[in-house]
């Protein structure tokens, strides 16, 4: 008799987990949809503590409804920092050419050791939630770095008509510091 009444709670718990991460935890994309391309992008390698970091893209959508640019960020010895969106304009929907910048400091730590490395996922997502392709940079923080003067940029960020885009706001922790530990002010 008790195992009678246990079954209709867990199969009840069992599909409302289900439809809840279907419905909430993933982008479904229209089967028929043409979602946003990223068809060139750059930036540097290496770069010191301090460094505004410069993400070149170029991207289009056939449907002309590009919404937002998503950032991921991951520092190795400390994990993925939540996500990031930046707002497109609605000028660049259809196309767009420029570059998002972070700035690799932090004001939750004053320094970070050298040789840290970070890695920063970007992608695009349009209005009806279809996603682009992600391309993944990573960077060094390495010392004596002083950034664009050390890259000379590939077409067709070259030619001068790239705008800023937008800017990813995270700030970065030590690795030294654990999950619990304040962050500095």
């Amino acid at each position: 008799m008790k195992m009678k009444k246990m079954i209709l709670p867990v199969l009840f718990g069992v599909v409302a987990t289900t439809l809840f991460f279907y419905t909430f935890g993933t982008t479904q994309p229209k089967a028929d949809a043409e979602g946003p391309i990223i068809t060139q992008s750059f930036a540097a390698e290496t770069g010191k503590y301090s460094y505004i970091w410069k993400i070149y893209l170029e991207a289009e959508d056939p449907t002309g409804d590009m919404s937002k640019i998503v950032s991921t960020v991951n520092q190795l010895g400390w994990g993925e920092y939540l996500a990031r969106t930046i707002p497109i304009k609605p000028e660049n929907r259809h196309h767009l050419k420029g570059y998002i910048q972070w700035n690799a400091f932090s004001s939750e730590t004053p320094t970070l050791d050298v040789w840290t490395q970070i890695t920063v996922k970007i992608s695009i997502v349009d209005e009806a939630g279809n996603e682009s392709n992600a391309v993944v940079f990573p960077l060094t923080l390495a010392p004596g770095q002083r950034g664009e003067s050390n890259y000379k940029l590939p077409p067709p960020f070259d030619r001068g008509d790239v705008s800023v885009l937008g800017q990813i706001n995270i700030n970065i922790f030590s690795p030294f510091m654990g999950p619990f530990d304040s962050p500095v002010p």
